[in-house]
């Protein structure tokens, strides 16, 4: 490892290279005889085909819209059109930190249009219906378009199938009254409601089974959570049901954590496989048995977004049966099936046999938007792209006041294993112990990240 990839060095990745300014044509719509201009349907042209090379991004989250801005910074002579469906960036990443008004909602918001102004890149807020890969077409529900590249950054979606099977009522209520707040939402402000009304009672929080958004998070959030209960004098307790049999990463530190700093306010249960949930008698069952709650954060077991399903994107095991992730060529990030169809962020499926599948974190989708969009741009230049692997780092502040953080790094490279030939290879550093130095670190990391979307 190198000094500058060192726990004690945290370094960024900077933007480079020129801009040159691009004006994309304004979308042509078809309408129906004597219907209002800007009400269109899926049938209509959302943008008609110019003579540069489009790349369509499908998400604008942490690596979607990452990859709007590095496309146009490697290879400005490209069409990039970006399709979100939300009218502002909502950051999941430090949330959890906002539940508890460490920081405020002008820190997490952003807006998508200025930076896209700046950037020169078309950004359409709609919803995604369909990816019509065979015919290199994303239909929405403002009007369809032709790509030659396509960049799907689904994000996840909460499988409440693997609770409720069809009962769409209880997904629903549980969706409803106890969000998971994973997902950039209106899940967020209902959470944070909740939690400031609580007036006291048990707490039940479920975590799914890996692979999931950011592991840590869940951890980070309980913490929070009873340092408010704490502050505030609620007599709040709150129990987390692990999916695993042990905390990780940052196991040690989050340990310490529960039992110096919120033994009277957190349990923790491993081996909680969730057998049996009642979001209107308010009971849990699982392996580790049975539990009755007034409030709870229920994280249903994570699965590729609606997008990747929509875009065929999702893989099949021996038995052929979906995977949940997006079946991907481990070193390039395009389909296996697709060259031409990269997917990037959480989404991405299993890409190694020593430790499966990338840290679902908006640090890995930040570095996987400019890893493709370098990619594309070698291609495009007509050269072949030689692979780049990410890194990840994970900032989790265990109490706020005073402000003290853990971190957790992970590091890739290339090398044999077992008998299964050279594969990436993972390196965690787990940072348990509780600082102040971190948690400015913390915030430099969030800075810079936010800098290299929006700046």
């Amino acid at each position: 490892m190198t000094d500058d990839m060192r726990p004690g060095r945290r370094n960024f990745l900077a933007a480079g290279g020129g801009l040159a300014a691009a004006t994309l044509a304004a979308p042509v719509l078809s309408q129906q005889p004597g219907s209002p201009f800007l009400i269109t349907s899926a049938t209509d042209v959302l943008l008609p085909k110019g003579k540069a090379q489009r790349v369509v991004i499908c998400g604008g989250g942490w690596g979607g819209l990452n990859a709007a801005k590095q496309l146009r910074l490697l290879a400005p002579q490209l069409e990039v059109v970006l399709l979100e469906r939300n009218p502002v960036f909502f950051s999941c990443p430090m949330s959890n930190k906002w539940l508890v008004d460490v920081v405020d909602t002008n820190y997490l918001t952003h807006e998508y249009l200025a930076v896209s102004e700046k950037y020169g890149y078309r950004f359409i807020q709609t919803e995604i219906l369909a990816v019509e890969r065979d015919r290199k077409r994303v239909v929405t529900a403002a009007g369809s378009l032709d790509y030659d590249f396509l960049i799907l950054s689904p994000g996840i979606r909460y499988n409440y199938e693997a609770w409720f099977g069809n009962d769409r009522r209880a997904a629903e209520a549980t969706r409803a009254r106890f969000p998971a707040a994973y997902v950039p939402s209106a899940e967020h402000f209902r959470l944070k409601q909740a939690i400031h009304d609580f007036k006291g009672g048990e707490l039940v929080m479920t975590l799914p089974p890996p692979p999931q958004r950011c592991p840590p998070s869940p951890y980070e959030r309980a913490c929070l959570i009873a340092w408010l209960f704490k502050t505030k004098k609620i007599k709040g307790h709150i129990t987390i049901l692990d999916h695993k049999d042990a905390i990780r990463p940052i196991g040690y530190g989050f340990k310490q954590a529960f039992e110096e700093l919120y033994k009277d306010q957190i349990t923790y249960v491993p081996n909680a496989h969730v057998k049996e949930l009642d979001p209107f008698n308010k009971r849990i069952k699982t392996a580790a048995g049975d539990f009755n709650f007034d409030h709870g954060i229920f994280m249903a077991p994570h699965q590729a977004g609606d997008l990747a399903w929509k875009a065929g994107a999702v893989g099949r095991n021996p038995e052929g049966k979906p995977t949940g992730w997006a079946a991907v060529d481990p070193l390039f990030l395009h389909l296996k099936d697709d060259k031409d169809v990269y997917v990037i962020g959480d989404a991405v499926g299993l890409v190694s046999p020593q430790f499966l599948f990338y840290p679902k974190a908006g640090h890995v989708a930040n570095r996987h938007a400019k890893i493709v969009a370098k990619y594309i741009a070698e291609r495009v230049a007509g050269r072949e792209p030689k692979y780049i692997l990410p890194d990840n780092l994970c900032y989790m502040m265990v109490t706020a006041d005073p402000q003290l953080d853990i971190a957790v790094q992970f590091d890739y490279k290339v090398g044999p294993f077992q008998d299964k030939g050279d594969v990436i290879l993972q390196t965690q550093i787990d940072d348990n112990e509780r600082r102040p130095e971190l948690v400015h670190e913390d915030f430099g990391w969030a800075k810079n990240m936010y800098e290299d979307m929006f700046a």
